[in-house]
C-alpha cells in the first residue's frame, strides 16, 4: 500500500521532461489540451496519495487509532518507515495548501486591479488602451473579454504589427486559454515537478494563439516580427497582469518565432509513442493512487474488525 502511494509522487518528474519533448511534436492546441489534462491528473493523484500517507501516519498514533475505532494495529511497514513518510507528506500538503492560498489571493487581487483599470478606460470594442510608460499587452479574462495594451507598447509597433498583436490576444480570449493557465497554476501546487510542466503549458498556450493569429492575418512573418518587437520592448517584471492572463510577449519568444517561420519543423513520426507515454503519465499515477486508497480503506476496515485480512 505504502509503495503504491509513492508512485504518484515520482511520475510528475517524468511528465515534466516528457512535456518538453512532446510540445514541438504536437499541434499546439492538442498539446495544450493533452498536457493540461495530464498535469491535472498527476496533481490530483499526488494530493490523494499525500492525503492517504498522512492518514496512515495518524492511524499509527494511539489517539487517532482510538478515534478511528481500530481494535487491531493497522497493517503497514515498520514505523521507522511509515511515520517519517507521513510527516513528510504532512509537510508537503501544508506547504502546497499555503502556496496555493497565497497564489490565489495574489491572482484575485491582480485580476480585480486589472479589471478596474480597464473599466476606467474607454474601450473600442474589446480593445482597451492604458496610459503607461511600460510596454505591455495581454488578454484579460472575464466578462466582457478585454485586450489591454499600453500606450508605450503601441508606440513600439507599426500599425500592421499592432493588428497582428491584437489578433494574437483575441486568439487567447477566443480559445479560453486562461482556463488552461489557471488549471496549470492550480496543479503546480500539488507537486514541485509540475512547475516545469506549468511553464510548458504556458508555452503551448502562446503557440496555440500564434497559430490562430497567423491564420487570421495570413502573414506569419508579420506576426513573428510583431511578437519579437513586443518582447524586446516589454519587461515582464513591470507587468501587473495576473499570471493566467496570457500575453504575446511571454514565454521563450525565439522558439515561438522559429516555429512561426518554419511551421511543422519540429514534428516527427513519434506521435504514437508520445501519446502512449503521456497516457501512462496520466493513468498510472491515478490508478496507483486509487489502488492505494482502496487498499488503505481495506486495511482500516480490517483493523476495525469489520473485514478479514
Amino acid at each position: 500500500m505504502i509503495f503504491l502511494l509513492l508512485v504518484p509522487l515520482l511520475l510528475p518528474f517524468a511528465l515534466s521532461a516528457l512535456a518538453r519533448h512532446a510540445l514541438p511534436r504536437l499541434a499546439p492546441v492538442s498539446a495544450l489540451r493533452v498536457l493540461t489534462a495530464c498535469d491535472l491528473a498527476c496533481s490530483g493523484a499526488c494530493v490523494a496519495a499525500l492525503g492517504a500517507l498522512v492518514l496512515v501516519g495518524l492511524l499509527k498514533l494511539s489517539p487517532f487509532a482510538a478515534l478511528g475505532d481500530l481494535i487491531h494495529p493497522l497493517h503497514t511497514p515498520s514505523n521507522l518507515v511509515v511515520l517519517p513518510t507521513a510527516a513528510l507528506a504532512t509537510g508537503a500538503l501544508a506547504l502546497g495548501l499555503w502556496t496555493l492560498a497565497r497564489s490565489a489571493v495574489r491572482q484575485v487581487w491582480a485580476l480585480r486591479a486589472a479589471r478596474a483599470e480597464a473599466g476606467r478606460r474607454p474601450a473600442a470594442g474589446d480593445l482597451c488602451v492604458v496610459d503607461s510608460p511600460h510596454p505591455d499587452a495581454y488578454a484579460l479574462p472575464g466578462r466582457p473579454h478585454r485586450i489591454v495594451v499600453t500606450t508605450a507598447m503601441l508606440r513600439e509597433l507599426d500599425p500592421a504589427e499592432r493588428e497582428a498583436l491584437f489578433a494574437h490576444e483575441r486568439a487567447h480570449n477566443t480559445g479560453g486559454h486562461h482556463y488552461f493557465l489557471a488549471a496549470a497554476e492550480l496543479a503546480a501546487h500539488g507537486h514541485p515537478a509540475l512547475r516545469a510542466t506549468r511553464a510548458t503549458i504556458r508555452l503551448a498556450a502562446e503557440r496555440a494563439a500564434d497559430e490562430s493569429a497567423a491564420d487570421v492575418i495570413g502573414d506569419r512573418r508579420l506576426l513573428a516580427r510583431a511578437i519579437a518587437r513586443a518582447a524586446l520592448a516589454g519587461n515582464p517584471r513591470r507587468s501587473t497582469r495576473p499570471d493566467f492572463a496570457p500575453g504575446a510577449a511571454t514565454g521563450p519568444v525565439p522558439q515561438r518565432v522559429a516555429a512561426l517561420l518554419a511551421p511543422g519543423a519540429g514534428r516527427s513520426h513519434t506521435l504514437r509513442w508520445i501519446a502512449l507515454l503521456l497516457t501512462v503519465c496520466a493513468v498510472l499515477p491515478t490508478t496507483a493512487a486509487a489502488t492505494g486508497v482502496v487498499a488503505l480503506h481495506h486495511a482500516v476496515e480490517v483493523a476495525q474488525g469489520e473485514e478479514r485480512p
